[in-house]
């Protein structure tokens, strides 16, 4: 067992370490190595490194508040190369798998894309046909409407066309009514005048009438005319 300081070297201690492991260790020995903790991440980085070279990482302890220590146990060769093409096997394999998922993935995304693109379109679309429906619909009402109006209004200037005309009948009705009222009212009126004069007044103008009657030339009747005798024409003898 060898025990190494590396902690003059604060960060860039790695290649040193496994200089160490390489040269200073043997095969199947344990060696200890002691570094600077820092910012934490050279804990988990001589890890990585010691795997890395196939070797045996046998603890990785907390040395004192600033200070930590990796123990590493050296593999032979064989060991070494089988250990290294397993991790590049693992790389390989890492790589592959993380490969195929970005393949997936913007084979996925570029699926999604499409389908959003088609999803988009027949909202479109369906959107633009709600729309046309709901104008036709609108048209059609309005329409309808506008023919509902035209034939309340001719239904209205109908009924007040005959409304006038039953008006003008029942004026022109009370208007003879009054006339033949009038009339009789005049012709009672001028009986009960005429009933109301003395008698040799009423004498006078009877025979003043009665004169005026006798005056009057008698129409005269036009004679009737003979019918002309026709004449008949007798055929000369030959």
């Amino acid at each position: 067992m060898k025990r190494y300081d590396l902690r003059h070297l604060k960060d860039d201690f790695y290649d040193r370490m496994v200089e160490l492991i390489d040269k200073g260790i043997k095969v199947g020995e344990v060696g200890i190595f002691l570094f600077e903790v820092g910012d934490f991440s050279s804990i988990q980085k001589s890890a990585d490194v010691i795997r890395a070279t196939g070797h045996d990482l046998m603890n990785s302890l907390k040395f004192n508040e600033v200070d930590w220590t990796v123990v590493v146990k050296k593999v032979d060769e064989a060991t070494q190369k089988e250990r290294a093409e397993k991790i590049k096997a693992a790389r390989i394999e890492a790589e592959k798998k993380a490969e195929e998922e970005r393949i997936a993935a913007e084979e996925k995304a570029e699926a999604d894309r499409i389908a959003a693109e088609a999803k988009a379109k027949e909202e479109a679309e369906k959107a633009a046909a709600e729309a046309k429906a709901k104008e036709e619909a609108e048209k059609a009402e309005a329409e309808a409407k506008a023919k509902e109006e035209a034939a309340a209004k001719a239904q209205a200037e109908k009924e007040a066309a005959a409304k006038a005309k039953e008006e003008a009948a029942a004026k022109a009705k009370s208007e003879q009514e009054a006339k033949v009222k009038a009339e009789a009212e005049a012709k009672t009126k001028a009986e009960a005048a005429e009933k109301a004069k003395p008698a040799p007044a009423r004498k006078a103008a009877a025979a003043k009438k009665a004169a005026t009657a006798k005056k009057a030339p008698a129409a005269k009747k036009t004679p009737a005319r003979k019918p002309a005798a026709s004449k008949t024409t007798k055929p000369k003898a030959k």
